[in-house]
């Protein structure tokens, strides 16, 4: 007898909400945010300035918020870090709509928000795991996933529409909107929550690091994932550049960009119906498909060679995301779950600005041939290599035996 989606579920429901309208300010801000800057000051510089200061904060803080998301509920860090950012992007949007926005104002507001996010990342894992039973968490990450997919695709467009009709100040009200509604919708749920024991900071980060150190299945795919998202750094950072000098134009690179939103959404779905026997070793074997977009670009193959082949490395990043949670949420103790998570954010979010530096030096000495097809070799390597790793080669979908069938409130106090 099948059990009922996950999205029937009210709880569910409202996180699913929550968590939608968020990535959909999310996927907005980024495009809004480099027009502002360039027109405020028209230069590229000032720009990396501004996303450092959103990414700095974030890298730093992601270990301690994954100490705090365990130390207390999910929720209640969710709750105040959605407010902390709805606070920063309001300040942001009010500055560009006042017509003289300042470059210290904006950079300031992305130290905020950066910031919140270090502790929002690793609250996501357990904000799932304490609302879904554990037979349908694969159905309620790929609906997740889902979600995030769609976004990509629509985030972009309706920033693009906001700059071009009211200006960009308007995009970032819509995002602090976002994780106002967020704010409000979360506080309506209750999170199941395992506390951990209260200990130093440091021997809390000591015991997340253990619990990644004491699987080798875990910390080996993290390394496959770290040069992953190097690899997407360096894909988008040479990619809109030989798309427009070589294959044909900015459109290349825009339906580029939209055959991997559609091919995460497809993945993601292919993720809720199916149940593979090894799911990190299927998983990180579709992550290695990476490798053919990279190939292509650097041999200029034709665009849409180049496009199909991004459109199929996405599916493969659809099907790893839902089923790499589902094991980590079933396997993983949930009371180290946001730390053991958080290390896994910090070796993703760290890598790619190390590539966004890396890529344009090695494409002026070299070309960018050279960059993307050791990247792309990289990549493959990475991934495949982990088949040879026993615990991912052995590791089968797990069974939960530590997350037992809870009722709806959670043993916990329900203030938290």
């Amino acid at each position: 007898m099948s059990t009922p989606h996950p999205l029937r579920d009210r709880t569910f429901r409202l996180l699913f909400t929550a968590r939608a309208l968020s990535l959909t300010g999310d996927a907005a801000v980024p495009a809004a945010l480099a027009l502002a800057v360039l027109r405020v000051t028209g230069s590229s510089s000032a720009l990396a300035l501004v996303l450092a200061c959103a990414m700095i904060p974030r890298l730093i803080l992601l270990p301690i918020g994954g100490v705090v998301a365990d130390r207390l509920n999910a929720r209640t860090v969710a709750i105040a870090t959605d407010l902390v950012s709805f606070v920063a992007q309001l300040f942001a949007a009010f500055e560009l709509l006042s017509g003289h926005p300042k470059l210290w104002h904006l950079a300031i507001a992305q130290v905020i928000s950066g910031a919140a996010a270090g502790f929002a990342a690793p609250t996501i894992s357990s904000l799932v795991a304490g609302t879904v039973q554990p037979h349908s968490l694969q159905r309620a990450n790929a609906a997740l996933s889902m979600a995030n997919g769609a976004t990509r695709l629509a985030g972009p467009a309706l920033a693009g529409t906001f700059v071009l009709t009211v200006g960009p100040g308007w995009t970032f009200l819509l995002d602090a909107a976002s994780f106002g509604a967020s704010a409000a919708l979360l506080a309506l749920i209750t999170v199941r929550h395992v506390p951990s024991p209260r200990r130093s900071l440091r021997a809390d980060l000591a015991e997340g690091w253990s619990e990644v150190r004491s699987r080798d299945w875990y910390w080996s795919s993290l390394i496959a994932h770290g040069v992953w998202n190097g690899a997407m750094g360096v894909m988008l950072t040479l990619g809109p550049v030989l798309a427009v000098d070589r294959l044909g134009g900015e459109g290349i690179w825009i339906a580029t960009l939209q055959a991997g939103a559609l091919g995460l959404v497809l993945g993601s779905f292919l993720a809720s119906r199916i149940r593979p026997r090894r799911p990190i070793l299927i998983a990180n074997l579709a992550l290695a498909t990476f490798a053919a977009p990279l190939a292509l670009l650097a041999v200029t193959a034709p665009a849409p060679l180049v496009i199909a082949a991004y459109g199929i490395a996405l599916t493969g990043l659809g099907i790893l995301n839902p089923t790499w949670e589902t094991v980590v949420q079933t396997t993983v103790p949930p009371q180290v779950l946001a730390r053991v998570t958080s290390y896994d954010w910090l070796l993703s979010l760290g890598a790619a600005p190390l590539a966004y530096a890396l890529a344009p030096a090695a494409a002026s000495a070299w070309g960018p041939s050279v960059p993307l097809a050791i990247t792309a070799a990289l990549v493959g390597t990475a991934c495949l290599a982990t088949a040879a790793v026993p615990g991912v080669r052995n590791l089968t979908a797990p069974t939960p035996t530590h997350q037992q069938e809870a009722p709806s409130a959670p043993a916990t106090a329900p203030a938290n």
